[in-house]
C-alpha cells in the first residue's frame, strides 16, 4: 500500500509531536480515510523527509507522531532554471505540476508582449497562492522533499539581463538550432513564451543577452507542450535522466 506523502510548514524533529493543519487533516481522514496507526510521510521543503504515525483523529485535526529522518531529496544536480510566458487557464498550472515532476529548479513567470493574462494586486496574490499549492501537490506526488523556488510574476524587460545560467536558451520554432551536445553544465535557463510565443523584439533582446535560439523540431508546439519537452532534453544531456 502506498504511503502518502504530506507537506506541512511546520517544523519537523525526529521523536516528536505535532498536530496536522485542517486542510491536511481532511485530506488523510476524509478523503484516504486513515485511522490511527497508519503510517505517513512528512516534508516542509527544507530538505529530507520524515516517516510519521497517526495518533489521534480529531473532527478538524490530525496528531501525528514524528519518527525517524531521512536525507533523501531526489533533486536533479542540474540547476534548471525556466522562464515562462504566462499563460492562460489550466496551460499555466499544466506547465507548473510538470516542471516540478521534471525536476526544475526555479520557475519565472514572465509578463510578456503577448501574455494576455493580467496580474496585478490581489488577484496577483492569489495567482501565486494557486501556483504554489501546485508545486507542492506535484512534490507530493513525484516525491521531491525541495520546492522548486517560484518567483513572483515579472516583465520580460525587468528579467532578461539579469539571468546569470551557464547556458541560455530561447526557444525559437523559425532557427534550425539544437541544443549543444558536446558541452557541459551545471546551470541550464530555458526561455519559452506564452501563446503565441515571444516576439521578434524580445527574441532579439534574448539573443543579445547571450541567450542560443533554440528549435524542437519542425512541428510548432504549444506553450504547454514545449517546457515539457525541452525539460525533458536538458536533463537527459545534463541532468539526471
Amino acid at each position: 500500500m502506498r504511503i502518502p506523502r504530506v507537506f506541512t510548514t511546520q517544523a519537523l524533529e525526529p521523536n516528536s509531536s505535532l498536530v496536522l493543519a485542517e486542510a491536511q487533516s481532511h485530506y488523510l481522514s476524509k478523503v484516504l480515510r486513515m485511522q490511527a496507526g497508519r503510517e505517513l510521510i512528512l516534508f516542509n521543503g527544507e530538505g529530507g523527509e520524515y516517516r510519521a504515525e497517526i495518533t489521534a483523529i480529531h473532527k478538524k485535526n490530525i496528531d501525528v507522531s514524528v519518527k525517524e529522518f531521512s536525507a533523501e531529496n531526489r533533486q536533479s544536480h542540474l540547476q534548471l532554471e525556466l522562464a515562462i510566458g504566462v499563460s492562460r487557464g489550466e496551460r499555466m498550472d499544466w506547465v507548473l505540476q510538470k516542471a516540478t515532476e521534471l525536476g526544475v529548479t526555479k520557475i519565472i513567470p514572465l509578463m510578456t508582449e503577448r501574455t494576455e493574462v493580467k496580474l496585478g494586486g490581489e488577484r496577483a496574490d492569489k495567482k501565486m497562492e494557486h501556483w504554489q499549492q501546485i508545486l507542492i501537490s506535484a512534490c507530493e506526488q513525484c516525491q521531491r522533499n525541495i520546492l522548486p523556488e517560484l518567483s513572483e510574476p515579472k516583465q520580460f524587460s525587468d528579467w532578461i539581463g539579469k539571468c546569470d545560467a551557464e547556458l541560455k536558451f530561447v526557444l525559437h520554432h523559425r532557427d534550425n538550432q539544437g541544443l549543444p551536445k558536446n558541452k557541459t553544465t551545471e546551470s541550464v535557463a530555458l526561455l519559452i513564451g506564452p501563446e503565441g510565443g515571444l516576439d521578434e523584439n524580445e527574441i532579439t533582446q534574448a539573443i543579445a543577452q547571450k541567450f542560443s535560439p533554440l528549435t524542437l523540431g519542425p512541428r510548432v508546439l504549444r506553450t504547454e507542450t514545449a517546457p515539457v519537452a525541452a525539460i525533458s532534453l536538458v536533463q537527459y544531456l545534463w541532468g539526471d535522466f
